[in-house]
């Protein structure tokens, strides 16, 4: 994961901006947790002021954490330098489809937290239905539900933990993948794609062009907007993402 960040995330500051109707469910989600570990942590995006710790194996992204950030150590998830009970909580945003080993790496959550862990992530039977996705890259498609970490997976290793849908809202500051669901023309910024991991896993940057030559002439035409009328009166979107809790 490391490698892969130390080029995804050299620009991710600038397009991946917490959203604060996000971290207003984050934090609903960590409750009462007085100390958090933050994993995969990457620019501290999310990160409660409760985090004593935050766990990144990327030097790029963290040399973009802002001046008063919680204490960082390069690491992964599958062994955190941290004491069994160390932690009220063990929060993971956007980040157990990179781990290496997802059972090991909750393992060491469960160990390290006394109340509780969290996770934001997305559901990829949902996002599979996404229409930048169906209609313009499904290529990309393939390989981000092959990529993500099933629900039904993270459930079994997570017995009893509830799940929450994460509506984004129609415009949200953080640009992850279903950000810009009422703002098509968001994906032809190559800076917006840029801090996208299912963009930045496309092996041919080439085989992208296809896709946004349709994008872009859709949006034109605003064939886009004619096709996805029924979007653009919602304030907020569900497409798939979820807030995982588990109590401990």
């Amino acid at each position: 994961m490391a490698a892969r960040y130390d080029v995804l995330g050299r620009t991710y500051s600038v397009t991946r901006r917490a959203d604060p109707r996000i971290a207003t469910a984050i934090a609903s989600a960590l409750g009462d947790a007085g100390t958090v570990v933050n994993v995969g942590a990457g620019t501290g995006s999310y990160e409660p002021p409760t985090t004593v710790l935050a766990v990144e194996p990327s030097a790029v992204m963290v040399a973009q954490r802002p001046p008063g950030s919680a204490a960082v150590v390069r690491g992964a998830a599958e062994a955190l330098p941290l004491a069994d009970g160390a932690v009220d909580a063990a929060l993971a945003v956007f980040t157990v489809h990179h781990w290496s080993d997802l059972a090991r790496g909750l393992r060491e959550f469960t160990r390290v937290a006394r109340k509780r862990v969290v996770v934001l992530t997305w559901d990829p039977a949902r996002i599979a239905d996404y229409w930048l996705l169906t209609e313009y890259f499904p290529e990309i498609g393939r390989a981000d539900r092959s990529a993500a970490v099933p629900l039904p997976r993270l459930l079994d290793l997570l017995p009893g933990a509830r799940v929450s849908p994460v509506p984004v809202p129609h415009d949200c500051t953080d640009g992850f993948g279903a950000a810009f669901w009422r703002r098509p023309e968001a994906y032809l910024d190559p800076a917006v794609r840029a801090g996208m991991s299912m963009f930045a896993r496309h092996a041919d940057p080439a085989g992208l062009e296809p896709g946004l030559g349709r994008l872009a002439a859709d949006v034109r035409s605003r064939r886009w907007h004619d096709e996805h009328r029924a979007l653009l009166d919602l304030e907020s979107f569900d497409v798939g993402y979820v807030l995982v809790t588990a109590e401990l």
